[in-house]
């Protein structure tokens, strides 16, 4: 496998890990109010949040954007508090409007999330002569790894909605519930170490 090779899969793994779950959570949270039919209005969703945490990504692994680690870690729970408290404001699934508000949370949610990828990137890096290939490499392999990720959900939310027929809104509701819970859970965890 070539050095671009392991960087793609090294981003593929990175999204896909058990370590990177809080991004997981946030996908989650953005992915639940769409269904299959809705793959259009998702597709915009997505590449929101691709541009948003593509431009930190890029941005503070090449050393042009820095901020502590631990407020990131912080806010990246924050965002999905946020969006999950806003699935709530979901009451019907005829998404009319050409720019809702969730796409402009995603972009700049994304943003966010770049400068959490960065660290994990920053720290594979080491002697590499250019970045700028492991860096694109990299970030096709989160996004082939975020696109697994939203079809899972998408699967998930097909059985409960259309073959256990649960109301699309209560489905919303419960996986943004439990979503509220992690986040809050995650906001306390990461909290205390930077107010000591």
């Amino acid at each position: 496998m070539s050095d671009l090779g392991i960087y793609l899969h090294l981003g593929f793994k990175h999204i896909i890990s058990w370590g990177a779950w809080d991004h997981i959570l946030f996908v989650l949270v953005l992915t639940l109010r769409y269904q299959w039919s809705d793959w259009k209005k998702l597709l915009v969703l997505i590449t929101a949040f691709t541009i948003g945490h593509s431009v930190t990504l890029a941005l503070s692994t090449l050393n042009w954007l820095d901020f502590p680690s631990a407020i990131i870690e912080l806010l990246i729970p924050i965002t999905i508090l946020l969006t999950a408290i806003s699935n709530f404001w979901v009451k019907s699934f005829h998404f009319k409007s050409k720019y809702p508000l969730i796409y402009f949370l995603a972009l700049f949610f994304g943003l966010i999330h770049g400068l959490g990828f960065s660290a994990y990137l920053k720290s594979l890096l080491g002697m590499e002569e250019s970045i700028l290939g492991p860096l694109f490499t990299f970030n096709i392999g989160l996004e082939l790894g975020q696109l697994l990720i939203v079809g899972g959900i998408l699967i998930i939310s097909f059985i409960f909605v259309s073959l256990i027929k649960v109301k699309r809104v209560l489905y919303l509701q419960i996986g943004s519930g439990l979503a509220i819970a992690l986040a809050l859970n995650m906001v306390l965890d990461r909290i205390l170490p930077i107010i000591k």
